[in-house]
């Protein structure tokens, strides 16, 4: 059989029609273009309104920026430009009014280039109740009011001198971008984001058996840069890049007043902040096809990481100060070297089967010297012994190998294997070697129920484990750290999807993970991970739609612990569960005129801690959060570019947790706290807007 081309084809019709009568011109003044993808013009929208939060929280308001009571202004739309020859311009802005606020512009000309600016905020917000005697919080050096030293909280004046601080900061991040095509293969980017975190976080400060909470300042800023090459082509694809990112601390310490009867002199504590650093990368990858079922892939970076920031005083205690030795070094001199690489290759040597190989390498190499330094402890004394600054390395190599097979139209088999090997310095195990099996078949059982199955078994083992004394003390010889110790995992996942009737479809998912490290005398000894998941979709009308979901997580592990740093003689039984369920309705109640939506969540977490221990030993409490959300919302439309919009959000916080529950300022004797208590709250939110389209 002899194929022709359809250009040839072409040809051989218009000598074909060539001797007949010319054809009458088509007439196309009335065609339509029914697909064309870019209308040209300016669109858009603009939303104004009002909103009002009933209560005050710092839960409530934890990224969403709705912490505090009382009226807040919605602002928000969108515009859009095309023009001709592929020109466009988008401008979108959205919660202009509170502390989320968003802006995002986008212009360019389609296939040639293109511009990009984005801003937005994300606050955080950590505690309602915190309060403290400290004064100058927000900045880096606290002091205390009269009244203070004290010997214990009990003695401290609280009653008068504590004071609301606020814990929380806002982040502010800035990205500014540009792409441009240069010839048929060629392409260049250009990106550029500064992320600002301005306001406090909490830490502590202690002084031998004494400790405080403070409010450390937070005034940070990370600038990101990246510029990168891109060559494609029908069988190559290949990108170069470099990228640059500089940390920048304005506050190098964190220095506060003793609230508690100084031992030895002392009666200030210094604390180091994140010091600044800087990180170079250089990467690249490419992507080749050698033969139409054939394709090879490779990657490839090398960076380098600096921190050279001064170091504080070792001590501030004026008595103490004469007797330490000078350091060996006026900063750390920081320097770690990264590498990064892989190839892969990827083959369908028989129809319907396709395998996949990956190795890959990285390596962390600190170069930072190794000096010993003096021991002060919480700027009271001076140890005999002297501490040495550990650099940790690391290799990893990690081998994979997956293919699936499409055994018949119903049937689809896919399966891997894993190989992980560490090499480590300064630790205790210095090689852990990790095999991992696993396999997964997919079955369309019949026309409406399709099942998949993944079975997974992973072995990790290691060389000899042996005892680090890098931190200063030696551990107990019998203890192993669950990421280093020898484990064998089990994991099963089964997820089946289900048609009941038309537009009505059902999800079911359940997955169990174990974890035995059969090898651990004290640490971690057995894990497990459960949960099962139902999901469901239905179009109960062409104008009523219901969404449901319910998911319960259970995790339950066992440690064993020795007092005594030989072999163990107390245990724990950790047990944490967490349901959640979630109904959404959407209703067009009105056909292109009124539509009504909610959604309702309610979750449920619970943590047990039991103890098993040859003294007699008080339980822990439960500890328990509950969360129930609602929202009801509507869009009723005026004109066809005229909408107004409304919604009410209910959400109810409750929490008990034993760790903070009564534990105020005075609480305990030697621990000065903000006297957090869990969140609880009930917090309502109204918004009622008016959408304008162009």
């Amino acid at each position: 059989m002899r194929i022709y081309s359809s250009l040839f084809l072409l040809g051989a019709l218009g000598v074909l029609s060539g001797p007949g009568a010319a054809a009458p011109p088509v007439d196309t003044s009335s065609w339509t273009c029914e697909s064309c993808p870019y209308p040209k013009g300016t669109t858009g929208s603009v939303e104004v309104g009002v909103g009002a939060v009933s209560d005050d929280s710092a839960k409530f308001g934890d990224f969403t920026g709705l912490e505090s009571k009382g009226a807040y202004l919605l602002l928000g739309g969108n515009v859009s430009h095309r023009g001709e020859d592929g020109y466009f311009a988008d401008l979108t802005a959205a919660d202009l009014g509170i502390d989320t606020r968003t802006l995002d512009a986008r212009a360019g000309r389609a296939g040639a280039f293109g511009l990009q600016l984005r801003y937005s905020e994300i606050p955080r917000h950590f505690a309602d109740d915190a309060a403290t005697p400290f004064l100058g919080n927000g900045g880096n050096v606290l002091s205390l009011p009269p009244g203070y030293p004290a010997a214990t909280t009990g003695a401290m004046p609280l009653a008068t001198t504590l004071q609301p601080v606020e814990l929380g900061y806002k982040r502010s991040r800035l990205d500014l971008g540009g792409s441009w095509v240069a010839g048929e293969n060629w392409s260049y980017r250009v990106n550029l984001r500064q992320d600002k975190r301005d306001g406090t976080r909490s830490t502590y400060g202690s002084f031998f058996s004494t400790a405080s909470q403070l409010a450390a300042p937070v005034d940070e800023v990370t600038d990101q840069f990246e510029v990168s090459a891109n060559y494609a082509d029908r069988r190559l694809q290949a990108t170069l890049a470099y990228q640059y990112s500089q940390f920048s601390n304005n506050n190098t310490s964190l220095t506060w007043a003793n609230p508690f009867q100084d031992v030895n002199g002392g009666d200030r504590g210094q604390l180091a902040l994140a010091p600044d650093n800087e990180y170079h990368q250089i990467m690249g990858t490419a992507s080749y096809a050698i033969t139409p079922t054939i394709r090879a892939s490779a990657d490839l970076a090398v960076g380098r990481g600096t921190q050279n920031a001064g170091y504080l005083a070792p001590t501030l205690n004026p008595g103490l100060a004469a007797t330490v030795p000078t350091l060996p070094a006026q900063s750390l001199n920081g320097q770690v070297d990264t590498f990064n690489g892989g190839v892969k290759v990827s083959a369908a040597p028989l129809e319907g089967l396709r395998l996949n190989a990956s190795y890959d390498r990285n390596v962390r190499d600190n170069g930072a010297d190794r000096l010993s330094y003096p021991r002060v402890v919480t700027d009271m004394f001076l140890r005999a012994d002297t501490r040495t600054n550990t650099p940790f390395d690391f290799t990893q190599d990690l081998f994979r190998l997956t293919g699936d097979y499409r055994a018949s139209d119903e049937i689809k088999l896919t399966g891997g294997a894993e190989y992980d090997r560490m090499d480590r310095n300064f630790q205790e195990v210095v090689t852990s070697h990790e095999t991992t099996l696993w396999g997964r078949m997919g079955i369309q059982a019949t026309d409406d129920v399709a099942l998949s199955l993944k079975l997974a078994l992973a072995d990790r083992d290691h060389s000899t484990y042996g005892v680090s004394t890098w931190f200063g003390y030696s551990e107990n010889p019998l203890l192993r750290r669950y990421n280093l110790a020898a484990r064998q995992r089990q994991s099963a996942e089964l997820r089946a999807d289900i048609v009941l009737g038309e537009g009505v479809n059902l999800g079911l998912d359940a997955d169990v993970a174990i974890d035995d490290y059969n090898e651990s005398l004290v640490g971690l000894t057995y894990g497990r991970s459960s949960g099962v998941g139902l999901d469901l979709s239905a179009a109960i009308t062409e104008a009523v739609h219901v969404q449901a979901y319910w998911r319960g997580d259970w995790m339950y592990s066992r440690q064993a612990g020795s007092a005594a740093a030989a072999q163990p003689d107390w245990w724990a039984y950790n047990n944490d569960d967490t349901t959640m369920f979630g109904l959404g309705l959407r209703w067009a109640a009105i056909e292109d005129k009124l539509d009504l939506g909610a959604d309702v969540v309610y979750t449920r977490m619970r943590s047990n801690i039991d103890m098993d221990a040859s003294a007699v030993m008080s339980a822990f409490p439960t500890a328990r959060t509950s969360v129930d959300s609602y929202k009801l919302f509507g869009t009723y439309r005026l004109r066809e570019n005229v909408s107004i919009t409304a919604s009410v959000w209910y959400e109810r916080y409750r929490a008990t947790d034993w760790r903070l529950d009564g534990v105020m300022p005075a609480t305990v004797p030697s621990l000065l706290s903000y006297g957090v208590q869990p969140p609880d709250y009930d917090v309502s939110v109204v918004q009622l807007a008016l959408r304008y389209g162009f």
